[in-house]
């Protein structure tokens, strides 16, 4: 158990860096979205 703070220490570093990255690709994905022509929106 001396080593329960590190293992939960990753695992917080971890879901928080795919946390980061998810959030700052769908951000970037709206924003590309939002150059495309309404015609050119197949997923609309």
């Amino acid at each position: 158990m001396q080593d329960a703070g590190f293992i939960l220490g990753s695992y917080a570093v971890t879901f928080g860096a795919i946390a980061l990255f998810a959030w700052i690709t769908v951000r970037r994905g709206r924003r590309l979205s939002r150059q495309v022509p309404t015609d050119e929106q197949y997923w609309t």
